[in-house]
């Protein structure tokens, strides 16, 4: 009697799955670019980490991109030493907090008004709220300046007594230039959102602060989180408008404090390097923390048909 050996059946999804694993030439071509982009632009992030590391000696006798004799951490000490970073760290937050709570807060109000409440003419104020990101800032630099010496504020808010040279000035332009852009984004957001949600609360008799506070901000969370991250990086980073309204070079923010680092007939560039690499890791811890939520926030809706 003959035995016939049974050959093990290959399930019907592993060639599809083994092809899938393939990577065709077309990829590859899209990943090596993707990873060149990527390169050109820690290129200068990557040099600048490199060059805080070496003496400045070394590299001027050798050149930036010669293999280093020595390594330490000596200029991030002085450079968070002799900048007096501290205070100028404490300054950045008084307003880049205040103003990205606020301008996320207001923000939020009028996108629900122009996406969810269907208000007379909200398509014209959307267009408003969109066309005042094109004002170039530098235009009304003038205007600003002359209408924030006329504003008169108590001494405890400011003391020059006055809208200039105050913190309030700068957390105020920060929110004017900023506002626009969240209400653009959020509102396109909510107006994807499922409206059953609401016309559900409306029918269980949810008032319109009610369907506001707990129905769309908990569901615009992932929106919330990655305009966050970005009106942090772009308020922290900005210079000009507190060069322009504070004269105070105790009130000035971080950014400033890398001109502490330059001296006046010599510029030790690694130690410049090093208080720039400092300044720069706040933004990149915010984003590292709000990844997920961040990344969510820019792909939601784009699988939708």
């Amino acid at each position: 009697m003959t035995t016939t050996r049974a050959t093990p059946v290959r399930p019907a999804s592993a060639a599809p799955v083994a092809a899938r694993r393939r990577l065709r030439p077309g990829r590859l071509g899209v990943h090596a670019f993707l990873m060149t982009v990527s390169l050109a632009f820690l290129a200068p992030l990557l040099l600048a980490v490199y060059a805080s590391l070496r003496p400045y000696d070394e590299t001027s006798e050798y050149g930036y991109f010669s293999l280093p004799r020595h390594l330490s951490l000596d200029y991030y000490r002085q450079a968070f030493t002799d900048s007096g970073m501290t205070k100028y760290f404490v300054n950045t937050l008084i307003i880049a907090v205040p103003g990205v709570l606020i301008t996320l807060f207001l923000a939020s109000f009028v996108a629900f008004a122009l996406a969810r409440l269907k208000i007379r003419g909200g398509l014209v104020l959307l267009m408003l709220f969109t066309a005042g990101n094109l004002l170039p800032q530098q235009v009304i630099v003038t205007p600003l300046y002359v209408v924030f010496n006329r504003i008169p504020l108590p001494y405890w808010m400011s003391d020059s007594m006055t809208m200039f040279d105050s913190y309030w000035a700068v957390v105020l332009v920060q929110i004017g230039f900023q506002i626009g852009f969240c209400v653009f984004v959020l509102a396109n957001f909510m107006r994807t959102l499922p409206p059953e949600i609401l016309e559900a609360a409306v029918v269980d008799g949810a008032g319109v602060w009610t369907r506001f506070w707990r129905i769309t901000l908990p569901l615009c969370r992932p929106a919330l989180a990655a305009l966050g991250t970005l009106q942090f990086t772009w308020m922290y980073n900005d210079f000009l408008w507190a060069l322009v309204f504070i004269s105070d070079g105790d009130k000035l923010p971080i950014t400033s404090a890398l001109n502490n680092l330059r001296g006046q007939f010599f510029t030790d560039y690694n130690l410049l390097a090093a208080g720039s690499v400092i300044v720069a890791l706040p933004t990149l811890i915010v984003f590292l923390l709000l990844q997920r939520h961040f990344i969510a926030g820019l792909t939601l809706g784009s699988g939708k048909g």
